[in-house]
């Protein structure tokens, strides 16, 4: 029950510290199989303090709660809970405050969240007449709030933006000096610390700390500025998350992926490199308080262990006659041997550690894999097959060593909506939930107001041949692989079939492809072709018996309303995998009933939220609304990847192209 700011002051006058950002899951077994890393996490890294996300308008609020009561109370992580307080009724922040504090929840990262809905762009839903806006329209709303209510039980904390925070209806305020006046309210209403938004611009977060440290007003003097850093995980979260942030990157830093972004393992490890050279170089500048850094995980393990580990952020072990059960071990000539020789002196661990597997993915079911040994049954869930021995075995597995390694990073690759839905990190890179990404004057920019069906067609058709650089779904353009569909989808889209996701058929190109390739150098990759769309109810009515009659197809829809149909409801649908020297086949992109269920959801969801943004009696809102209870979403696997235009010609849209 410690305050983040108490741990921070019981600290060496010289000692560093770091913390990690985690976000709850999309499926349950996505949560079972993080709670694992957590705890693998806790016990090899030992972070001063953890953060869990807070959905925008309090989407995930349960499950923000119930991984934060995992953090603290069965892990014993002190636990900071992110609350966003715009778009949220009065009801759901006092809920979220009252249980944070009956968890023994003493730390809160108050945020404002999305912009905040006037009377003029909400429904007249019961829910949204509860709306909080009046009472939280900023951060230092929510601050204000929790001051006047809890006094000083909780240790607040508050966002800031070293390069400024992007505004898309004013871009021209990206500027710190812009902010600071907000910066300066938020702090003297209550903020007990202050976090940034990820940067990797080093000088641009130096001159940041050095304005607030040296602001006549003072109130930065003392105060915990913890710089927050995200690490490299793949080339395209890169570029995305950055763009999203308006996170700029150094001409170096980008070069240097840039010569790597075919290799995804190599961009890996590029990125250790430059996330830990950041931290040493930061590290080296003067702070006024104890220097920390907060690490936005992504759920992922491999990464932000390696950089812990090479930046020695990573807490000295407990001392010997304090360990019990603790005492590093390795492994020589296949016998166990101490890592504390007789002296009392400890030697670096070694990587060449025991090799049989402790962790196992947690699964529903155990598959017909052949590497089902790493797979344990919901029912053995908290249950190891082995004792793991100590922090530098534990830590050998975060970091991916060995055959211990692979229960860790059996999910490296990046797990967007489309990756396993087992995966902790599967679903949305940030955890937010529901968010259209772009401001409201923007998003009217982008998409106007359009009162017609074949006003959405023409919205989903430039996005297809690049006018558009985002839709409701998808906040950036189509990648270069698409054109070798574009026709396809263009006339898709032109009969009223709006398509959201896809993919060529791919067969055995070489990984280093400039278009297609992934992984490491010198494979080779695959895809099966699949399109995804949302399709007018009449319309889904006559084209499912033929989907039913097609046993090389495979299909999953559902509606708005909780309907769902499959072809085959159990079916597990690999439809982008790669073979790679001395490695097992590796497949990041998987469709199944778990993971599309799961997307089902938030994809009508991204309906409200887009109608929201206009007057609720406009044609336009009620067009949304309309369309939203009518169509279904579907998404059609085809298997034959050898046949490149099979599964357009089975949709009626051309004979299909590509290599």
């Amino acid at each position: 029950m410690e305050k983040i700011t108490d741990k921070i002051a019981a600290l060496p006058e010289n000692a560093n510290y770091f913390s990690l950002e985690f976000f709850p899951p999309k499926t349950q077994m996505g949560f079972s199989n993080l709670q694992a890393r957590l705890e693998r996490m806790a016990r090899a890294l030992k972070p001063l303090f953890v953060t869990v996300t807070w959905g925008a308008g309090g989407s995930t609020a349960t499950k923000s709660l119930e991984l934060a009561e995992i953090c603290q109370r069965q892990l014993g992580l002190t636990t900071c809970l992110h609350l966003t307080c715009t778009n949220m009724s009065r009801k759901l922040v006092d809920e979220a405050l009252e249980q944070a504090k009956a968890l023994g929840i003493r730390n809160i990262l108050a945020l404002r969240g999305d912009p905040p809905r006037t009377e003029e762009y909400q429904d007249e839903s019961e829910e949204m007449k509860l709306d909080s806006n009046e009472d939280f329209t900023w951060a230092i709303d929510l601050i204000k709030y929790i001051r006047k209510v809890y006094g000083d039980y909780f240790c607040v904390g508050v966002a800031a933006y070293p390069e400024g925070h992007s505004d898309q209806s004013h871009p021209q305020n990206q500027d710190p000096k812009y902010d600071l006046p907000y910066l300066i309210e938020k702090t003297k209403a209550g903020a007990d610390f202050i976090m940034t938004q990820l940067f990797y611009d080093i000088q641009a977060f130096e001159r940041f700390e050095e304005l607030l440290r040296a602001h006549e007003s003072g109130v930065f003097k003392d105060i915990p500025i913890i710089p927050g850093l995200m690490p490299i995980q793949s080339y395209q979260i890169l570029r995305r998350t950055t763009k999203l942030s308006h996170a700029k990157i150094p001409p170096d830093i980008l070069s240097r992926l840039d010569a790597v972004m075919g290799d995804d393992e190599a961009v890996k490890a590029v990125g250790v490199d430059i996330l830990s050279e950041m931290v040493n170089e930061i590290r080296k500048t003067k702070s006024t308080s104890r220097r920390g850094f907060h690490f936005y995980t992504l759920n992922l393990e491999k990464a932000v262990a390696h950089i812990v580990e090479r930046s020695e952020l990573i807490p000295p072990p407990t001392p010997p006659n304090e360990r019990e059960d603790e005492e590093a071990i390795e492994v020589v000539d296949g016998k166990v041997a101490s890592l504390i020789p007789p002296n009392g002196k400890e030697r670096r661990r070694l990587s060449s550690l025991n090799s049989a597997p402790r962790n196992r993915v947690i699964v529903e079911k155990n598959s017909d894999s052949s590497n089902n040994d790493f797979e344990a049954p919901e029912s053995e869930v908290g249950v190891p097959r082995e004792k793991i021995n100590s922090r530098a075995t534990t830590l050998a597995i975060s970091e991916g060593e060995g055959s211990l390694g692979r229960d860790a990073t059996w999910d490296d690759f990046p797990n967007g909506r489309w990756g396993d839905a087992r995966s902790p990190a599967y679903g949305e890179i940030d955890g937010y939930g529901v968010s259209l990404h772009v401001s409201i004057p923007h998003a009217i920019k982008l998409w106007g107001y359009p009162t017609t069906q074949e006003d959405i067609s023409d919205i989903f058709c430039r996005h297809v041949t690049g006018e558009l650089d985002a839709i409701p779904w998808s906040d950036e353009g189509l990648r270069a692989e698409t054109n070798f569909i574009k026709d396809e989808l263009l006339n898709l889209n032109k009969k009223g079939w709006w398509t959201v996701a896809s993919q060529p058929a791919v067969n055995g190109i070489k990984s280093d492809d400039p278009l297609f390739g992934w992984g490491p150098k010198n494979g080779f990759v695959f895809q099966k072709p699949f399109v995804e769309f949302f399709i007018p109810a009449s319309d889904w009515a006559a084209l499912q018996p033929r989907l039913d009659d097609d046993a090389t197809l495979t299909y999953f829809a559902g509606n708005n309303s909780g309907a769902f149909a499959a072809s085959d409801e159990e079916s597990v649908n690999p439809v982008t995998w790669g073979s790679f020297a001395g490695k097992e086949i590796i497949t990041p992109t998987i469709i199944e009933s778990v993971s599309f269920r799961a997307w089902l959801e938030e994809a009508f969801g991204m309906w409200t939220e887009w109608a929201r943004i206009y007057p609720p009696r406009s044609a336009t809102a009620k067009l949304l609304r309309q369309c939203r209870e009518d169509i279904w979403l579907v998404n059609v696997i085809g298997h034959d990847f050898v046949d490149k235009g099979a599964l357009w010609s089975f949709l009626g849209v051309g004979e299909g192209i590509g290599r």
